[in-house]
């Protein structure tokens, strides 16, 4: 049972989207999320990270947050920044992100910069 069960990755903003989609890949598929599924995942999260990289403060690590439940994984991705800032939702990376995937959402304050999603199994959770 993965209920509940967090994860949580700190890396450096170089290489940060090959070593997330390989950690997402692994916690979908204990999910039992399609090969399919797996692959939109992967695209959904080098678009997440699209949308916050370019905010980041020089030198500044990216953080990733995986919350799983059965049939559902939830992925924050975030960055320190000097300020608060917006995504561009009309932005080729949101509307991708926001199509492959259930919710989207964004946070921010003075320090840090947030995109988080959710994205479900296509094979319903039984039990």
């Amino acid at each position: 049972m993965v209920d509940g069960l967090l994860h949580r990755a700190k890396t450096f903003l170089l290489g940060a989207i090959i070593v997330l989609r390989g950690l997402e890949a692994g916690l979908a598929a204990r999910l039992d999320f399609t090969v399919d599924d797996i692959e939109d995942l992967r695209i959904a999260v080098g678009e997440a990270c699209a949308l916050v990289l370019p905010e980041a403060q020089p030198g500044g690590d990216l953080e990733a947050e995986f919350r799983l439940t059965p049939g559902t994984l939830t992925i924050s991705v975030s960055v320190p920044t000097d300020g608060a800032r917006t995504a561009d939702r009309d932005s080729f990376a949101w509307q991708v992100l926001t199509t492959l995937t259930r919710t989207a959402s964004t946070a921010s304050d003075q320090s840090r910069f947030e995109v988080t999603f959710t994205t479900e199994s296509s094979i319903p959770v039984t039990g």
